[in-house]
């Protein structure tokens, strides 16, 4: 009888698209039985187009502003730039994004779509909330196949019998 993780996937950012695809990938490489329950604005993850996800710094006084480019001693400041400016401050977003796109290239980490496929190959479920699904008004052919889309008690029979459960 093998483990079981259940994760719980709520967000829809670039920066909160790793931890499930990466606990998830390693949990099924460490012989778990995996399932991800994807909600809300982490149906976002699910979409077969991942590129536009972006980094949202605001509100994340914890999110490390290094420059992915440069000597040593550049990359190393940490630019710690207050919320409230990152609030006012036109196209901040986007260039949060570059920057974490450019870290995740520099450091050779997987891209989003690597981690999703690496994930669907080890048989890492995917359940799209399909109340959520409806709620937003999506269309199933939004996303990459082998979803499957079912409600929240779908996903508590599972999470019910996991050895591990995370919100994330």
């Amino acid at each position: 009888m093998s483990k079981k993780l259940a994760i719980i996937a709520t967000k829809g950012t670039l920066d909160w698209a790793y931890p499930p695809y990466i606990l998830a990938s390693t949990a099924a490489a460490l012989g778990y039985e995996v399932e991800v329950f994807f909600t809300f604005y982490g149906l976002s993850l699910l979409k077969k187009d991942v590129s536009g996800l972006k980094v949202s710094p605001l509100g994340n006084p914890a999110m490390p502003m290094k420059m992915p480019f440069g000597p040593d001693w550049f990359q190393k400041i940490n630019w710690n730039i207050p919320n409230a400016i990152m609030s006012i401050v036109p196209g901040f977003e986007t260039l949060a994004t570059s920057l974490m796109k450019q870290t995740i290239k520099n450091n050779g980490v997987a891209s989003i779509a690597e981690l999703r496929e690496l994930c669907q190959e080890a048989e890492v479920r995917f359940v799209a909330c399909q109340m959520t699904v409806e709620l937003f008004g999506f269309d199933h052919s939004e996303f990459i196949d082998g979803v499957e889309y079912a409600g929240a008690a779908k996903f508590f029979e599972f999470a019910g019998e996991a050895d591990i459960n995370l919100f994330i």
